[in-house]
């Protein structure tokens, strides 16, 4: 039996087909007097369209590949995000990369939402779809006859924007200062939606991912890990 990690959202009516816990990590202590920079604040987007939050210098690169509509990516989130930031981001020895890994046309939709903005806004909407999953995605689960229709639309902006109003996107990027004018647009963004889907393949081929969340640490896949519980003794282990 494949786990619940593993599996994929399934969109009965083939859209995407069509579309396309315990103690933080503890720091070495700073020198007396000195003070700290705190990594915490540099987001940088990569050319694969990726975003690292930290130093881009630092000596141990955590990469995850996330899906949006995966729970235990939104558990990840929840579980890691103050921990690392904590003792692993802030002093500069450990930075985060988060790479889309896009498994049906919501996922697509949120990828989208996600790049919209300056890099300095990335982690912030990552984070607000991320930890409110469970809210919007259930409505996905009972469509009606009419919106499986305007999600099957062969327009691609009509498509994503129908799935970011049927699940009220809209209203979570407005909370994070996005009118709609600028959020259509980001929803219009063809190119990236095709880069994303082809960065996808290549990680399925060249990075071994097949679910997720998935990790590299210092470019090395991790099998068998899967959670924060798994990921967290490997990474302290990298920072001794």
């Amino acid at each position: 039996m494949i786990s619940a990690h593993r599996k994929t959202l399934t969109i009965a009516f083939g859209l995407f087909a069509a579309a396309l816990g315990g103690a933080a990590v503890l720091a070495a202590p700073a020198k007396p007097g000195a003070r700290a920079q705190n990594w915490n604040q540099t987001v940088t987007r990569t050319p694969r369209d990726s975003y690292v939050l930290g130093n881009p210098a630092a000596p141990v690169k955590l990469v995850v590949y996330i899906s949006y509509t995966c729970s235990h990516c939104a558990d990840f989130e929840t579980e890691s995000d103050a921990q690392l930031r904590l003792g692993f981001i802030a002093p500069g020895k450990g930075s985060l990369e988060v790479r889309s890994f896009l498994r049906d046309p919501i996922d697509l939709t949120v990828s989208l939402l996600t790049h919209c903005g300056p890099p300095g806004k990335f982690f912030g909407t990552h984070s607000a779809f991320l930890r409110t999953q469970a809210t919007w995605l259930a409505p996905a689960m009972a469509l009606t006859a009419g919106q499986r229709e305007r999600w099957a639309n062969p327009d691609f902006k009509a498509r994503t924007r129908a799935i970011a109003s049927d699940l009220k996107f809209y209203d979570i990027m407005a909370r994070r200062g996005f009118n709609r004018a600028v959020v259509d647009q980001c929803l219009a963004d063809k190119p990236l939606a095709d880069r994303l889907a082809k960065q996808t393949k290549e990680a399925a081929d060249n990075d071994f991912v097949t679910g997720t969340p998935s990790f590299l640490l210092n470019g090395l896949p991790l099998a068998g890990t899967t959670t924060w519980e798994t990921l967290k003794p490997q990474v302290e282990a990298r920072l001794r």
